[in-house]
């Protein structure tokens, strides 16, 4: 994956086989102390949601994200290096505990830039993305309310939580989202939704 800066990305991926890939709500925890370790330090995370068998990132790529390692035989940009490291060591941790061999997740994880695109409203694919990425929980119907689902960043931008994982300030300044908009409930046309894949 190439990572342009000053650009939002939609990053995501499933189990293989579309199978769980968080199975306690530790395993959720552990993951995110991955992205943490591997994906902060190259990128702002604007929003978030981790599913029982895929994830989603809204991130922000900035300077950080364009760098490429050198060091292997091959170029490899360090967000993609850290996409890999973090899906690495979370299967071997997942692997260990579920006492399982083999891939736990799709092999391709996908990036989509959703920067400059908008739908016939006028709403950016980023803002569409960031909320639809908040309502996966509710329209998957694992929750009545969204806030209800603790493993995405809805709750912080809800003032329900102090997480630290999203940059909410320049979420708030890219997309230019208020906290009524992030909690109001929002209908996605199919057609705006498969412009943020």
């Amino acid at each position: 994956m190439d990572f342009i800066k000053e650009n939002i990305y939609h990053i995501y991926n499933r189990g293989n086989n579309k199978q769980s890939i968080f199975f306690t709500e530790g395993n959720y925890i552990y993951f995110l102390q991955k992205v943490r370790k591997y994906i902060i330090p190259h990128c702002d995370i604007l929003a978030y949601a981790l599913m029982p068998n895929h994830f989603h990132f809204l991130i922000h790529a900035d300077e950080r994200t364009e760098k490429q390692l050198t060091d292997l035989k091959m170029n490899r940009n360090v967000l993609s290096e850290g996409i890999r490291l973090l899906l690495s060591a979370y299967t071997k941790g997942i692997n260990k505990q579920q006492e399982r061999t083999g891939n736990l997740i799709q092999q391709n994880t996908k990036s989509k830039c959703v920067t400059e695109v908008s739908n016939m409203n006028g709403q950016g694919y980023a803002t569409t993305c960031f909320h639809y990425i908040h309502q996966n929980p509710l329209m998957a119907g694992f929750v009545n309310k969204i806030e209800d689902w603790h493993y995405s960043s809805y709750r912080d931008y809800a003032g329900l939580r102090k997480g630290t994982l999203c940059n909410q300030q320049l979420a708030k300044e890219l997309l230019g989202i208020q906290i009524d908009d992030v909690k109001q409930k929002r209908i996605f046309s199919d057609e705006s939704l498969k412009n943020i894949w």
